[in-house]
């Protein structure tokens, strides 16, 4: 569990020994393990191709819903509808183990997973059975052959309201706990995405249950999986749009890096930091991956502003301040075509606006700018002073958390400004060298460091030193008086 928090190692070791728990009764006799193989069978076939990303651990913003495996949701509640709770807990296990894994580590990841599904499953099942659901669809006695619709829907409802439970609620955990995200916001939506999916896996479970039992058997059920194999192939063809679209904010990160080497990894920064705003905010997640691409994009603009105005090491010309105040504009313009980058464009556009409507380039004020720009500003300019370029040195994180909050109300959104101070309590922040300097090199001479507004950084600007005060003319040193040398000797 290499690079996973103490936190959530024992988060994932205590649900594993709970999975253990669940599991342990199948050892009992009666255990029908001729369903439970077959069941077993049939969900890690539908696993192992398919390919999952799930919350453990990092940043939430790379993506951490299921892909392609909670389309066989309803194998694992026909088991719940049709086994004992230990046994219907035991058909997760073998597909979670063997299911492919895109991130790091795969062990972790593997044995969360397996963990959640069988807490998840024997919930399911337990409710199942209090709810009176194995009379109710027809092998509980009382003379019942075929379920007794519709007094079967609500243990079925029950037990997929149940698994939905315990999945969000262990999601959550891992969230708070492997990826640092404030317990108030954890557990914040998880549960109304979910509702609707696991209602219908529910209903599909229950297809599935019933053609299970019918005189056609086992065969007959698979049928059922048809639709779900459709789902996942769509699913995937939206993965790998999906990737596409990475591929191409990669393309244009690439592209300013290349041509601007003083903030080499600028970008991506900026992004992880308007990521870690917005988790303080409680923003949904649904606009997180959009903020991000906000955060990486900010400054795609660059590429239309002259290199030898970039990679100027002293002070800019007006001319060159007003060339480079521009780039906003060309960003915006460069990836206006862009549909999927939503709000994100308008936050490309206003970054360098201030809420007292001295920024640029349309001087909007207070609420006038985006949201997304708000956070973006914040988050460049922390990132900024944060980092050592050719022409200064950079500063302490405390150092450029006490500049934010002098000019928070002026310059930065104040709501912004607090959630990064309360994510850097949560989170470490490393300073960057980004410019290409030798190790134990003296700093910039004065007359090549930049001024504090210079446009190429969205830093605050500095507070004049304060003037000393006049020496007294008591304390100065007597005047010699200077001997004039004539030709004709001392005057």
């Amino acid at each position: 569990m290499t690079g996973i928090s103490g936190t959530a190692r024992v988060y994932i070791l205590c649900t594993a020994l709970g999975a253990a728990a669940c599991v342990a009764p199948v050892l009992r006799p009666g255990t029908p393990w001729w369903s439970v193989a077959l069941l077993a069978a049939l969900y890690a076939f539908c696993e192992m191709p398919a390919r999952y990303r799930c919350h453990l651990p990092g940043r939430a913003l790379a993506g951490s819903v299921p892909v392609a495996a909670g389309s066989f949701f309803p194998v694992l509640l026909t088991a719940a509808f049709l086994l004992p709770p230990a046994a219907a807990a035991l058909v997760a296990v073998p597909g979670s183990l063997l299911g492919r894994v895109e991130q790091r580590p795969k062990g972790a990841r593997r044995l969360w997973r397996a963990a959640q599904l069988t807490v998840a499953t024997w919930a399911a099942a337990r409710t199942h059975l209090l709810f009176g659901g194995p009379v109710a669809l027809g092998g509980g006695g009382y003379g019942l052959t075929t379920p007794d619709f519709p007094y079967v829907l609500l243990p079925v409802g029950a037990a997929a309201l149940a698994f939905c439970l315990v999945l969000t609620a262990l999601d959550g955990g891992i969230l708070a706990t492997a990826e640092r995200l404030p317990v108030r916001t954890a557990w914040r939506g998880l549960l109304a995405r979910s509702l609707a999916s696991h209602g219908a896996h529910g209903l599909a479970g229950l297809m599935m249950a019933v053609l299970w039992r019918s005189p056609y058997g086992p065969l007959s059920a698979l049928f059922v999986l048809l639709p779900m194999y459709i789902s996942s192939w769509v699913f995937a063809q939206y993965h790998r749009e999906r990737a596409a679209h990475q591929a191409t904010i990669r393309a244009l990160v690439q592209a300013v890096d290349i041509k601007d080497k003083y903030t080499r990894g600028h970008s991506e920064r900026v992004g992880h930091a308007s990521v870690l705003i917005a988790h303080e905010l409680g923003m949904e997640r649904g606009r997180l991956e959009v903020l991000r691409f906000a955060g990486i994009l900010h400054d795609v603009g660059k590429l239309g502003v002259p290199t030898r105005v970039l990679r100027k090491d002293g002070p800019l010309t007006p001319e060159e301040r007003r060339v480079i105040e521009l780039h906003p504009e060309y960003g915006h313009e460069m990836v206006r075509g862009i549909g999927f980058l939503g709000e994100a464009r308008a936050a490309i556009l206003h970054h360098h606006e201030r809420l007292d409507g001295s920024g640029y380039p349309y001087g909007l004020t207070g609420a006038e700018i985006p949201e997304f720009a708000r956070v973006v500003a914040v988050a460049d300019a922390f990132d900024a002073m944060t980092s050592t370029r050719s022409y200064r040195r950079a500063k302490p994180v405390e150092t450029a958390v006490a500049e934010l909050e002098r000019c928070a109300g002026s310059q930065f959104d104040p709501a912004m400004v607090a959630a990064l101070v309360r994510a850097l309590g949560r989170h470490d922040w490393r300073t960057v060298v980004t410019a290409d300097e030798q190790k134990g090199a003296p700093p910039p001479p004065p007359a090549l460091r930049a001024p504090a507004t210079d446009p190429r950084v969205n830093v605050p600007p500095a507070v004049p030193p304060a003037v000393p005060p006049a020496v007294p003319p008591a304390v100065l040193p007597p005047r010699t008086t200077a001997t004039r040398v004539t030709r004709g000797g001392p005057a």
